[in-house]
């Protein structure tokens, strides 16, 4: 899933994200793919991760004058990708995202997608709004997004996720961000969208457990707060890592200031790991994250 960036222009490209065994040839054969179908490249990176030899590549290139009409190049492309053993994706810029959410009671993170999906910050829809409280059913109205209030319990948990596939297919959503989603989801959920749900949650150094966590930073005197956003898998919490960051903070700093800065964090954060989603500027390998400029 990609939109065009500044960096990228406006017209019609594509983009290609490629995986595979490091060896000779890589570069030239993909870039001889193009060019010798009359495509320009707008934009390159690599990388090598020389310890397990992977070859990583994020490549766009502009289709105006393209030879291989855009709904063919996956199958000619296919024979190069089998040639080196690659694992690859093609997506194509005028392909606009279905970006459903997910929230819980607090609406700092809601708040924050909605106004960059408002101002078209972001190229994408967000056709609903699913969450277990009333709190932000006001807010998706506001923003003409339909909400769906869909309360869990240990005991309707089954029924309720069912109820949200269902919802996320008649939607045709293709990922799911939890905005402070306070619900873990089930394997069985999960399994519907690999790679495809974005969390964002605190994490401090050190890491405090429980229901008030900036209350025990506060008490342990912590120097510094964070913020990550992850993809979901069903082991909690240790998904691939999109984005982290970091703020400081000292004895002046209230418990009130911390989950301040703590929510200010967690908006930029969650806000950066999509744009790299949007932008399929993310390649998944061992758990882990490859994001490319």
């Amino acid at each position: 899933m990609t939109t065009a960036s500044p960096n990228e222009t406006d017209s019609h490209f594509a983009v290609l994200l490629i995986s595979c065994p490091d060896q000779k040839g890589l570069v030239a054969s993909i870039t001889e793919f193009i060019y010798s179908n009359n495509g320009n490249i707008i934009h390159l990176d690599q990388h090598v991760d020389v310890q397990h030899k992977i070859f990583f590549m994020r490549i766009a290139w502009d289709l105006e004058d393209f030879r291989i009409p855009a709904d063919a190049i996956g199958e000619v492309f296919g024979a190069i990708a089998t040639r080196f053993n690659m694992a690859w994706s093609l997506q194509l810029s005028d392909f606009v995202p279905r970006m459903a959410v997910f929230v819980s009671s607090q609406l700092h993170c809601l708040y924050d997608l909605l106004s960059r999906y408002q101002s078209q910050e972001w190229r994408i829809e967000i056709p609903l709004i699913i969450s277990n409280h009333r709190a932000a059913e006001q807010i998706a109205h506001q923003f003409h997004i339909d909400f769906h209030y869909l309360p869990v319990t240990r005991d309707n948990k089954p029924e309720q996720e069912a109820r949200q596939l269902e919802l996320l297919r008649a939607y045709q959503v293709d990922f799911i961000v939890l905005a402070r989603y306070m619900q873990i989801l089930s394997g069985d959920f999960v399994a519907h969208y690999p790679n495809r749900i974005i969390n964002i949650h605190h994490s401090f150094l050190p890491a405090f457990a429980g229901a008030k966590p900036y209350h025990s930073a506060y008490d342990r005197g912590v120097k510094i707060i964070g913020a990550t956003s992850h993809y979901v898998t069903a082991e909690l919490d240790n998904g691939p890592i999109i984005e982290q960051d970091v703020v400081r903070v000292s004895h002046k700093d209230a418990v009130k200031d911390l989950i301040r800065k703590g929510k200010d964090l967690e908006k930029i954060v969650l806000a950066r790991a999509i744009w790299n989603h949007i932008q399929h500027k993310i390649l998944i390998y061992n758990n882990k994250t490859v994001i490319f400029e």
